[in-house]
């Protein structure tokens, strides 16, 4: 008897509120991919309850799309999803057409060569660069120089617990922070 070929493995997320509440989407197997867990994402929406209805969202570093298709079954107005590996952008829009998600688009490339862009301002930016790649510092500074912050906007990072608290502008007001596990996150609200 032969085995048959072993495909790509494929894990999945979980939506956990609002109009596709318990949908589980399929992620590809990709090296450092590590969705924001479920307790996580709880927090940080509770955090954005009041904002998130109709708001512009960015997703920079996508990866397995959680935060943003949670903002997107929240009621957010738009997402825009940045994923550099080619197949996990695939997945992330075979997956928002699975759900029917219009208001969504997915950009597949280098969030820092994107965002070095001029940019379109958004109302809640999700950030959660690869971890122990110093990527984020640039990232907060092309936010903030190109144009791609609405005057109040809320910025959600997640970065290793073992850094410190990340350098950001002065406009940069920290509203929540907490650590669970390995992860740190923080809200920021930014005030013009």
């Amino acid at each position: 008897m032969t085995k048959k070929p072993q495909r790509a493995s494929l894990g999945q997320i979980r939506i956990i509120g609002g109009k596709w509440r318990g949908r589980k989407l399929p992620v590809p197997e990709s090296t450092g991919l590590r969705p924001t867990t479920d307790r996580v994402r709880e927090t940080l929406f509770n955090w954005l309850m009041p904002t998130i209805q109709r708001a512009r969202c960015l997703d920079c570093f996508s990866g397995s799309g959680a935060l943003g298709f949670e903002a997107l079954s929240r009621y957010a107005g738009h997402a825009t999803l940045i994923e550099f590996d080619r197949n996990v952008a695939k997945q992330l829009s075979a997956n928002l057409a699975m759900l029917n998600a219009e208001n969504a688009n997915v950009i597949q490339g280098n969030a820092l060569q994107y965002l070095n862009g001029v940019g379109t301002p958004f109302d809640v930016v999700f950030l959660d660069p690869p971890f122990r790649q110093g990527m984020l510092a640039e990232t907060i500074h092309l936010l903030e120089t190109h144009g791609w912050l609405a005057e109040e906007s809320w910025i959600y990072v997640e970065a290793e617990a073992e850094s410190a608290a990340t350098e950001v502008p002065p406009n940069w007001q920290l509203h929540r922070e907490k650590i669970a596990g390995q992860v740190a996150y923080r809200l920021y609200i930014r005030h013009p």
